[in-house]
């Protein structure tokens, strides 16, 4: 069964020195973007194995500068592949969902942070969105690793809301309320931002992911 819904990726290009930089002050720039093109290659592993309508990827930076860019070019041969636009990261993330939106389906987004997320996940969210309003994934550092919507209204809200703060998702609640909207929420996952986060989503990785693979060869 195809589930009626577009995954939308909100990504980077994970250039070394612009990628994962709080990682890379311990790690160092190449490490660190190696990290991110891993997490970024699982990720679309997940969104590809999903049996989801569409999919789509917002991307913002210089591929051709990029760790595993050969790679990530092959990988995005399956998705629609977008310009993300926009001045900060609240504008980008709405005018991806309008773009997404333009395929038809209703929006499931998310980021790159969160490589152990599979296929079967998304799935059970894509399934969840159809039922509900709103759906919302809060991560466990106060934002949010996924977001669906059914129409603009709902994205148009994060235009206002401050992001990669303890509160956003909070305030990402609030707003989808003050839309209009009730927000059922699924699995709360960890993002990879930190040090200390890079152990704790490895282990929640499927075994064979190219994040696990990583952060044990460098040891994380």
């Amino acid at each position: 069964m195809t589930v009626p819904v577009t995954v939308l990726v909100v990504a980077k290009a994970p250039v070394p020195g612009l990628a994962k930089t709080r990682l890379a002050r311990t790690l160092g720039a190449e490490a660190a973007a190696d990290l991110a093109a891993a997490a970024l290659l699982d990720t679309l592993d997940a969104v590809a194995e999903a049996p989801v309508a569409a999919r789509m990827v917002a991307l913002t930076g210089d591929l051709a500068a990029a760790r595993c860019a050969a790679v990530i070019r092959d990988r995005l041969a399956d998705f629609t592949v977008v310009p993300q636009r926009g001045n900060d990261f609240g504008e980008r993330l709405a005018n991806a969902h309008h773009d997404a939106g333009c395929l038809g389906y209703p929006v499931l987004q998310i980021g790159m942070d969160t490589p152990q997320v599979t296929a079967a996940l998304l799935t059970a969210c894509a399934l969840r969105l159809l039922r509900a309003d709103s759906v919302l994934g809060p991560a466990s550092d106060g934002g949010w690793w996924l977001l669906g919507l059914h129409n603009g209204v709902g994205a148009d809200s994060l235009r206002t809301v401050p992001m990669s703060q303890s509160d956003t998702g909070a305030r990402t609640q609030d707003a989808l309320a003050l839309a209009g909207l009730a927000v059922d929420f699924v699995a709360e996952l960890r993002d990879v931002d930190v040090m200390d986060d890079i152990a704790a989503v490895r282990a929640c990785c499927p075994q064979g992911s190219r994040f696990r693979n990583l952060a044990a060869a460098i040891g994380v």
